[in-house]
């Protein structure tokens, strides 16, 4: 829909058609990517071969497999540091779940990708864009 750069972020603008600050998303990345490499370190590898599975499972629809997504991502949430925002937190866990997805298997980059755009519109649309409007 929207065009995609080829770094794999999306121009600067949001679905309703409004520039994006780009100094401000900038900031919002580098800070998601250093509690990322925090959680990095906390996630199993039997987590990820768990939901591997489940994508890999073609008799699975992408609404089962979303929600199974969900469920591992508020596991996981459990284990974070209290005084971390719970809505950040899962918004780093679902892109990290889906990063280390796809170095495991990355034919389901397309899937996986999907479920997790889908994931993040339906749980943290309003975060997100409350967080860049701030």
């Amino acid at each position: 829909d929207d065009e995609i750069q080829t770094d794999g972020n999306r121009s600067g603008h949001f679905q309703n058609g409004e520039p994006a600050n780009e100094d401000v998303i900038r900031i919002i990345a580098a800070q998601l990517a250093e509690i990322g490499d925090q959680f990095d370190r906390e996630i199993q590898g039997r987590v990820v071969n768990d939901i591997v599975q489940h994508f890999l499972n073609e008799n699975l629809s992408r609404e089962e497999i979303t929600q199974h997504l969900s469920r591992v991502v508020r596991e996981l949430t459990q284990s974070i540091p209290s005084d971390m925002e719970q809505e950040k937190a899962m918004l780093v866990l679902a892109m990290l779940l889906t990063k280390k997805i796809l170095n495991t298997v990355p034919s389901l980059l397309h899937r996986v990708f999907n479920t997790t755009v889908n994931y993040m519109n339906q749980q943290f649309h309003n975060y997100i864009v409350e967080m860049v409007s701030a």
